[in-house]
C-alpha cells in the first residue's frame, strides 16, 4: 500500500518507460515477500479495498433511508423547524461522504487498468524466472543421475575383476560379483534414455554368459570332488543294530519271522551324508545362479551324470547286480536263495537309507526349485532303481517250483515294508513311473506267489515219487510238506494280506484254513498211493501210522493247531490208532496162532507112541514141538525184519512195543506153561523151547530201531 500511494498517483503523468521500471521494482519486491506463482493475477490486491468501499457505499445509501424515515416521524410530532436544520447538515455530510466513495471507487478504477498493464509487462519476467528455476532442479536431477549412472559403472568394473578372477579363490566374492552384474544389466535395461545403454548392456551379458560357463565348470568340479561311491560299511552303519551283518556275511539273514518284520519297520534307521555338508550350500548357491541364468537342461545333465553313477558304484560294492530271467534260471537252488536273501536286505538299504540320502540331499540343493529338484532326483536314480528291480522281475518270470514260495513271499513283505517310504522318497509328478514300477513288481509278486501256493497243492497230491521208505519211517514227502506248512504260519499275515488282494468277500483266516486242510488231505491221499508199494501189510499200516502220527504231532505242536481246529487232530489220532491196531493184526496174528492150544488137543484115540502124550492135556508132542519150532523161526523173521524198521517217535515206539507185548508176552507164558513139560521130558527141549519170556520182552525192544542187517544184536 504504501508503494502504491508513493508511486501510482492518479494524477502524475506516466510513462511507459516509467511505468516498466516501477513494475520491475515492484515485481523484485513481492518475489522478496513470496515466489508468486505463474499466471498470478495483481488484481488480486485491490479486492480488499474495493469490498471496503461498498461497504461505504452501501451503508451510505442506508443513512439517506433512514433520515428521510426520520423527517417523516419529526413532522408528524410537530418539531419540524429543528429537525429541517439538522437534516440539511445531515444531507450535506451524505453528499461529501457520496462523492469520496465515488473518487475512491474512481481511483481503484484506474488502479484496475495500471495493474493489467503492470501485470502484463511482469510475465516475461515471470516467465524467465521460472525457466531458471526449473533448468536448477533439472541440473540437480542430472547430476544424481550422473552419479547414481558413475557408481553403476564402478560396481560393473570391480564385478568385473572378480569374475575374471574366476571362482576359486573366493566363491562366495564370485557369487555377489554375478548378482552385481545382473543388477547392472537391469539396471541399463531399464535406462532406455542411455545413448551408450546397448554396448554397455552387451558388455555385460557377454560378460555374465562367461561367468555363468566358469559357475557350471565349478559346481561339476566340485560336486565330482565330493561324490564318492558310498563303502558298505558306511551303509551297514546307518542301519539300526539288529539288523547289521555278521562279520563275512552281506547281510543277517536268519529264520523269518513276522516279529523280525515288525521290528525293522519300527527300526531307526540313521540318515546317510551323502557329501561334506559345508559343501551343500555353495552347491545351492551355485545352482541357484545357474537357474536364473536359464541353464536349468546343464543344471540338470551335470547332476544326474555325476550322481547316477555314484550312486550305481554304490550299489555294485554293496553286491547288487542286473539279473535276466535265464541268469536266474541257471543258478542253482541254493546260491539263488542266498542272492534272494541278499537283495531282500539290499532293498531295504537302498530305499530307507540310499535313496533316502540323495532325496535329501536334492531337497537341499536345489532349494526352492520344486520341479527341477524332483527331476534331477528321479533322473540319478531312474537307472539304479530299475537295476534293484530287475532281479525281482526274473524271480517272478522264471520257472514256479514250491521252495520258491517263501522267498517269494519274503520279497512280497520287503516291498509291502517299503511301500511308504517308496511312496514318500519318490514323490511328485517326475517319480511316479518309478513308485509305478516298484507296485507292478509287488504285485507280480503277490500273483506269482498265489499260483506257486496252487502249485504246492497240486504237487503234493499228484507226487509220483517211486522212492519209497524201505523201514516204513516217515516219509520226506510228509516231512517236507509238514514244513512248508509251518512255514506258512509264520506268513500268516502276509498271505492273509495276499488273499485279500485276490479274493472278494470272505474272511481271510478261513481262507487260510482252508487251503491248509486241503494240503493236509492232498498229503493224505498222496500217501495211501505211496503205502500200496510195501509187500507187507504190517509195514503199510506201521507206515501210514508213522506219517498220519508225524502230521498230528507237527499240527499239534505249531500255529497250524487253533487254524484246523481240535476236531481235526482228535480225528487224525483216531486214524493213528486205528493203523496201529491194524498193524498187531496183520503183523503179529500169525504168530499169535502158534502159541495157542487151537489144534493141539485131540479129541478121539491117537497114533501117538506111548509116552509121547504128558501132561498138555492130550495134547501131541510132536505138535507141540512144531509148534515151538515155527514159532521160535517166525519170531526170528520178525525180530530180523521189524528191528529194520522205524518208529522215529519215541513214545509211539515205546507204545507200540508195549502193545505188542501185552498180547506175545501172555500168550507165550500160557503156551510154555502148558505144552512146555511135553517138550522138556524129551531129548534137546532148549532146540524147541529157546526163548524165555524175558528173551522175547528184550528182543521186542529191540524192534523198530531202523537196524541194518549186519548191526549185531544187542
Amino acid at each position: 500500500s504504501s508503494f502504491l500511494s508513493r508511486h501510482f498517483d492518479p494524477e502524475e503523468k506516466k510513462t511507459p518507460q516509467k511505468v516498466r521500471e516501477r513494475a520491475t521494482k515492484l515485481s523484485i519486491i513481492i518475489s522478496k515477500i513470496h515466489p508468486l506463482p505463474r499466471g498470478f493475477c495483481y488484481q488480486r490486491l485491490l479486492l480488499p479495498a474495493k469490498l471496503t468501499v461498498t461497504r461505504r457505499h452501501s451503508a451510505v445509501t442506508t443513512s439517506k433511508a433512514y433520515l428521510r424515515q426520520t423527517m417523516a416521524v419529526a413532522a408528524m410530532a410537530g418539531g419540524v423547524d429543528s429537525l429541517s436544520d439538522r437534516a440539511a447538515k445531515m444531507k450535506e455530510a451524505l453528499l461529501k461522504s457520496q462523492t469520496i466513495t465515488e473518487n475512491v471507487v474512481s481511483i481503484l478504477g484506474s488502479f484496475d487498468s495500471r495493474l493489467s498493464v503492470l501485470e502484463t509487462a511482469m510475465r516475461p519476467t515471470q516467465i524467465r524466472t521460472h525457466a531458471i528455476r526449473k533448468a536448477h532442479e533439472n541440473i540437480d536431477k542430472t547430476l544424481k543421475a550422473a552419479e547414481v549412472l558413475l557408481a553403476e559403472f564402478d560396481i560393473s568394473r570391480q564385478a568385473e575383476a572378480q569374475i575374471l578372477r574366476g571362482p576359486h579363490e573366493d566363491l562366495e566374492s564370485y557369487l555377489e560379483a554375478i548378482e552385481q552384474l545382473r543388477k547392472n544389466i537391469r539396471f541399463f535395461s531399464s535406462s532406455k534414455g542411455f545413448k551408450s545403454g546397448d554396448a554397455v548392456l552387451d558388455n555385460a551379458n557377454t560378460l555374465l554368459a562367461k561367468a555363468i560357463s566358469k559357475l557350471e565348470d565349478e559346481f561339476k568340479q566340485l560336486l565330482v570332488s565330493c561324490s564318492k561311491p558310498v563303502e558298505p560299511d558306511r551303509l551297514f552303519e546307518c542301519l539300526p543294530e539288529s539288523m547289521r551283518p555278521s562279520a563275512g556275511s552281506p547281510a543277517n539273514h536268519g529264520n523269518h519271522s513276522e516279529q523280525q518284520n515288525s521290528n525293522a519297520e519300527a527300526a531307526s534307521f540313521k540318515p546317510l551324508v551323502m557329501i561334506p555338508p559345508r559343501t551343500v550350500p555353495l552347491l545351492h548357491d551355485l545352482a541357484v545362479h545357474m537357474v536364473q541364468s536359464g541353464h536349468q537342461q546343464q543344471l540338470l545333465k551335470t547332476y544326474r551324470d555325476t550322481r547316477s553313477s555314484v550312486l550305481e558304484e554304490s550299489l555294485r560294492k554293496l553286491g547288487v547286480e542286473r539279473l535276466s530271467k535265464e541268469d536266474v534260471q541257471k543258478m542253482q537252488w541254493e546260491v539263488l536263495e542266498a542272492k534272494i536273501g541278499n537283495w531282500i536286505h539290499f532293498m531295504r538299504i537302498a530305499v530307507k537309507i540310499l535313496f533316502a540320502g540323495e532325496r535329501r540331499l536334492c531337497d537341499q540343493i536345489f532349494d526352492g526349485f520344486d520341479s527341477l529338484r524332483d527331476q534331477c532326483f528321479a533322473e540319478c536314480t531312474g537307472n539304479n532303481v530299475s537295476m534293484l528291480l530287475s532281479f525281482g522281475e526274473a524271480i517272478t518270470k522264471s520257472k514256479r517250483s514250491p521252495e520258491k514260495l517263501f522267498v517269494l513271499l519274503d520279497m512280497y513283505e520287503i516291498m509291502r515294508e517299503l511301500h511308504s517310504e517308496i511312496e514318500s522318497v519318490f514323490s511328485g509328478k517326475v517319480c511316479a513311473e518309478i513308485r509305478e514300477s516298484t507296485l507292478g513288481l509287488t504285485k507280480k509278486l503277490a500273483q506269482t506267489a498265489q499260483e506257486t501256493f496252487g502249485d504246492f497243492e497240486e504237487a503234493v497230491e499228484k507226487d509220483a515219487t517211486k522212492t519209497a521208505v524201505l523201514d516204513g519211517t516217515v516219509h520226506p514227502l510228509t516231512s517236507y510238506v509238514i514244513n512248508y506248512v509251518k512255514f506258512l504260519f509264520d506268513y500268516q499275515s502276509t498271505l492273509n494280506q495276499l488273499f485279500r488282494e485276490f479274493e472278494t468277500g470272505g474272511e481271510t483266516v478261513s481262507q487260510l484254513a482252508t487251503v491248509t486242510m486241503r494240503i493236509m488231505q492232498a498229503l493224505q491221499t498222496n500217501l495211501d498211493g505211496k503205502s500200496k508199494q510195501y509187500k507187507d501189510q504190517a509195514l503199510t499200516h506201521l507206515f501210514l501210522m508213522n506219517n498220519i502220527h508225524y502230521m498230528v504231532r507237527s499240527v499239534r505242536r505249531s500255529e497250524a493247531k487253533d487254524l484246523l481246529g481240535d476236531d481235526w487232530v482228535q480225528r487224525h489220532r483216531r486214524v493213528v490208532q486205528q493203523h496201529a491196531n491194524q498193524y498187531k493184526r496183520t503183523g503179529w496174528g500169525k504168530i499169535l496162532q502158534c502159541v495157542s492150544a487151537q489144534g493141539l488137543t485131540s479129541s478121539g484115540g491117537s497114533s501117538s507112541a506111548p509116552g509121547e502124550s504128558g501132561s498138555g492135556s492130550g495134547a501131541s508132542r510132536g505138535l507141540v514141538k512144531e509148534r515151538f519150532k515155527i514159532f521160535n523161526v517166525q519170531f526170528e523173521e520178525l525180530h530180523q525184519k521189524q528191528s529194520q524198521w522205524t518208529v522215529p517217535d519215541t513214545e509211539l515206539r515205546e507204545s507200540l512195543r508195549l502193545a505188542v507185548a501185552e498180547v506175545l508176552l501172555p500168550a507165550y507164558r500160557s503156551f510154555v506153561k502148558r505144552f512146555g513139560p511135553l517138550v522138556e521130558s524129551g531129548k534137546t527141549p532148549q532146540k524147541y523151547i529157546k526163548y524165555t519170556a524175558e528173551d522175547l520182552e528184550r528182543m521186542l525192544g529191540e524192534f523198530f530201531e531202523g537196524k541194518t542187517l549186519n548191526e549185531p544184536r544187542r
